[in-house]
């Protein structure tokens, strides 16, 4: 789960990260601990949707018309925006600011999450409880990196670009077909088994429960360590290297295991090469693909009711024949 949200982290096209498993296991917690790691963007002064200043396509009503060159810049923490389950349409895509309407007769448009979330992460718990018109909404804004607001005598167009992070039980319901797809990265998170493992983690919690201020302070060195290297990969992204090779393996694998469409295959090139430069190397390897195969490939398998294999292991049988053993 963290690889994956990293990954997402130095390449916002991967196309978000799904976490689904166990109760109690830490994907939230991990999923909101994010937003300390990432290093602060650019932003245009005053701007509500976070709009960067050299972004000369720039589209939201604060920057429009206005020329780069004489936007003023402020530095911002990269949004991290949690969706709740029962957040009405409005909070979500915006509406009209009654407050101003009513008091001054101003029809005003005020900005909902996707607004905060542009160049940041979009976080939905228990994403697969959400309203169907909800699912569709967050797909049409993922798909386009638009919002389009009609309302109330409103028309309101801005940018909404994000990373769309989702977690959830899967025993409580199923996600819809159409947003899986959405997400570049799905992982499987599991309750450890390990006593040691369980031990730490418990010991770790209590710690935190403690002394919130001294944890996070010891934690401080290693937290600033991997911000530099998110840093040093989104910098060094565009110098790796993409050999034919590598496209090859990709669709080898695809193949292998039947994915539907070419979603799997860039989904596939663009976590590799994400991983080779979190890893500062200067191509994409096979062990690059080897490890990222499982978190791209396995949610889009078909579903086979005489294979009562995981996907996952249907994906990492699939990677030991295409690309032989570690």
């Amino acid at each position: 789960m963290k690889l994956a949200l990293l990954a997402a982290a130095v390449d916002p096209t991967i196309g978000g990260v799904l976490a689904l498993g166990d109760r109690g296991t830490g994907k939230s917690t991990a999923i909101r601990s994010l937003a300390a790691l990432l290093p602060e963007r650019r932003v245009v002064r005053g701007c509500p949707y976070g709009c960067g200043p050299s972004d000369a396509a720039a589209s939201c009503p604060h920057c429009a018309g206005q020329p780069a060159a004489l936007r003023k810049a402020d530095r911002a923490p990269v949004p991290v925006v949690e969706l709740p389950l029962g957040a009405t349409e409005d909070r979500i895509v915006g509406a009209l600011d009654l407050e101003r309407a009513l008091s001054f007769g101003e029809k005003v448009f005020q900005p909902g999450l996707l607004a905060r979330a542009n160049r940041g992460f979009l976080y939905v718990d228990e994403v697969n409880l959400l309203d169907d018109h909800l699912v569709d909404l967050l797909i049409d804004v993922a798909a386009s990196g638009e919002n389009l607001v009609e309302r109330e005598g409103l028309s309101v167009r801005h940018p909404a670009r994000f990373v769309l992070v989702g977690s959830g039980n899967p025993e409580e319901g199923d996600l819809r077909p159409q947003l899986l797809d959405r997400f570049g990265l799905a992982v499987e998170v599991r309750t450890p088994t390990g006593l040691a493992e369980r031990v730490e983690v418990v010991r770790r919690r209590d710690a935190f429960d403690r002394d919130p201020h001294g944890f996070a302070q010891a934690w401080s060195r290693r937290d600033a360590a991997v911000r530099r290297r998110v840093v040093r990969a989104r910098a060094a992204l565009g110098e790796v290297e993409t050999p034919l090779a590598a496209l090859e393996q990709a669709a080898r694998l695809c193949l292998r295991v039947g994915t539907d469409g070419l979603r799997g295959e860039l989904t596939l090139i663009r976590a590799a090469r994400a991983l080779a430069s979190l890893d500062g190397e200067a191509r994409i390897m096979d062990a690059h693909l080897r490890r990222v195969a499982p978190l791209a490939l396995a949610h889009r398998l078909r579903r086979n009711p005489l294979d009562d294999a995981r996907s996952a292991v249907r994906v990492e049988q699939a990677v030991l024949e295409v690309l032989g053993p570690p």
